[in-house]
């Protein structure tokens, strides 16, 4: 992993702090920074699904891995006393659209205070130069037209995750513009689109569906094939969180707040990425069209990232043809007990090198 090292020289000997490392975007992250050189601290619950990547590549092991609720204060308090991070992302969250319907209020609990929580944390313990909140790209009043939202665009999420981390971006401005502008911590947040990759096999997500229903040779079903959404790896906007964690640590002017997603031949139908999993997949795998009564959810949805691409020079690496590829690859070693850990690390080292 010499490569991904110097790629990410920065963060070499860094005491970096991840919430919800036990998370499928948390456990690359921690990965990442792990091969980066970084001392990685995590503090989330345990993994919320079995199997989970944390456990079976060993992640877990390779760091300080804390188990705690982001709704704890004191004990993330205590955490941060210890560890005195320089560096935070701020992934802990109920992130499942229809979970925030069966259950609200954990949702709020999760995604307000646990915000609250973290930014407190920050406040007491002038050891962290940077902060990073990751967000949703479902924080905007979505009014379902066919260009992206911009930063500016109103923040009004409709369902109750949605809502919770549109109040989450509130508080982190509230902190920054009270105590964080005056102690030197330069604090962003990152509002990314929906992701894919190896070891997602959370509930309710179209990716993780496919993987199961192909585990078992059974057809997808897909409940709502013409809804439209910004697909990318995962290593895309873990590579951008750790690009404006680095810039805002160095220069606080890179502090703000950032859409990260696909460009637009990314944004899909949830019905065109089936069928590129299927074609990518082989073995006669179908998907069906079956619409499954649930709650509200967004049919169209897609960001402007102008922003980020203008103030950092970034463009994204893997369009969504690789971004299933690499999916697929790690998904059939898995399905066929192979190395798993070493699928992971070596597209790390495929996409830093890149």
């Amino acid at each position: 992993m010499e490569s991904v090292v110097i790629m990410l020289d920065f963060y070499k000997g860094k005491r970096v702090l991840v919430t919800g490392h036990s998370g499928f975007k948390g456990a690359w992250m921690c990965k990442i920074l792990i091969n980066a050189g970084a001392k990685v601290t995590g503090f989330a619950l345990k993994p919320p699904t079995e199997p989970n990547l944390l456990s079976m590549c060993g992640i877990a092991a390779e760091m300080e891995s804390i188990t705690g609720d982001i709704r704890d204060y004191e004990h993330l308090s205590d955490v941060f006393r210890k560890v005195q991070p320089e560096i935070v992302f701020h992934l802990a969250a109920q992130p499942i659209v229809r979970d925030s319907y069966k259950n609200p209020l954990y949702t709020y609990e999760t995604n307000v205070m646990g915000t609250v929580n973290v930014c407190e944390c920050i406040r007491q313990n002038s050891c962290v130069k940077s902060f990073l909140n990751v967000t949703t790209d479902k924080v905007y009043e979505n009014k379902e037209w066919e260009w992206g939202y911009r930063e500016n665009e109103p923040l009004d999420g409709y369902d109750p995750y949605s809502n919770s981390k549109s109040c989450s971006e509130l508080i982190t401005h509230s902190y920054k513009r009270s105590f964080f502008d005056k102690m030197g911590t330069s604090v962003s947040t990152a509002r990314a689109g929906n992701v894919i990759g190896g070891g997602d096999f959370a509930n309710d997500r179209i990716i993780p569906d496919c993987i199961r229903a192909a585990k078992k040779k059974e057809n997808i079903i897909v409940r709502n094939p013409h809804s439209t959404r910004p697909y990318q790896h995962v290593l895309e906007p873990l590579n951008v969180y750790l690009m404006i964690a680095e810039m805002q640590y160095m220069d606080c002017a890179y502090a703000d707040y950032y859409n990260v997603g696909p460009d637009d031949c990314d944004c899909l139908t949830t019905g065109e990425l089936v069928d590129l999993f299927c074609e990518k997949w082989g073995s006669g795998i179908r998907w069906e069209n079956k619409c499954v009564e649930g709650p509200h959810e967004a049919n169209f949805l897609k960001l402007d990232c102008s922003k980020i691409k203008r103030v950092f020079g970034w463009r994204p690496r893997w369009h969504i043809e690789e971004a299933i590829e690499k999916t697929v690859e790690w998904s059939k070693i898995y399905v066929e007990g192979g190395d798993v850990s070493a699928c992971l690390d070596r597209q790390i080292l495929e996409f830093f090198a890149g």
